[in-house]
């Protein structure tokens, strides 16, 4: 009952850590340049919002397959294929995530005064040095409250991770799916004890969230 608890905890972890290196630049670029395709870009950042997570999953798992280039590459690279493996859930766990990272930190930019970019302009800064010196340091509430959120959402990931990952046990079987199998084998009381443990996480998550958006006010 512990290891797919654990295995959860490890994979929110990794994902809430790793998805702002793509979230942070994506969400500068929707809030302060314009470019050509800008909302082609951004209805493609925010389309795993609208899509059934099995549909989502099975397009990971095509891009994944050892027949795939990417997929291809990887096994060529470590022996091991990157379908049905914990590497595997996490790549898909960053990208079913990514929405849920850039839409937070892009109303955090977008709230920011427009005279400090003006002003690092002004001083001869690069848009980089903007970023990483002004932007970023000046968003912090918004960059916590998109970690947190990516966190608790990860915790219950079901559909995408059963997809691209299937069911194994210490390697990519999840809370949310041991529970869908504690249930299916009317195993109800499994079920019930993992439940108890996934529901204070996420409501302590969401406390957390409040708190640092009245902060951010």
């Amino acid at each position: 009952m512990l290891e797919p608890l654990v295995l959860s905890a490890k994979l929110a972890l990794i994902t809430t850590l790793l998805i702002p290196l793509a979230a942070a630049p994506l969400a500068y670029l929707l809030a302060f340049r314009r470019f050509p395709g800008k909302s082609l870009v951004d209805a493609l950042v925010s389309l795993p919002m609208v899509l059934p997570p099995t549909v989502l999953g099975f397009a990971l798992l095509l891009v994944m397959s050892p027949q795939s280039p990417l997929g291809a590459a990887f096994e060529s690279l470590t022996g091991q294929r990157l379908v049905f493996s914990f590497t595997g859930i996490v790549l898909a766990s960053l990208v079913y995530n990514l929405p849920f990272a850039v839409q937070p930190l892009r109303t955090a930019f977008e709230k920011l005064d427009p005279r400090l970019l003006e002003a690092c302009a002004v001083l001869g800064m690069s848009p980089v040095a903007a970023f990483f010196r002004v932007v970023l340091p000046c968003s912090l509430p918004g960059l916590a409250a998109a970690s947190v959120l990516v966190f608790a959402h990860s915790l219950g990931e079901f559909g995408v991770i059963l997809m691209v990952g299937g069911s194994i046990p210490g390697s990519t079987r999840v809370a949310a799916i041991a529970i869908y199998e504690a249930v299916e084998a009317l195993r109800y009381d499994d079920a019930f004890t993992l439940c108890l443990a996934l529901v204070p996480m996420s409501f302590l998550a969401l406390l957390a969230i409040n708190r640092m958006n009245r902060g951010g006010r």
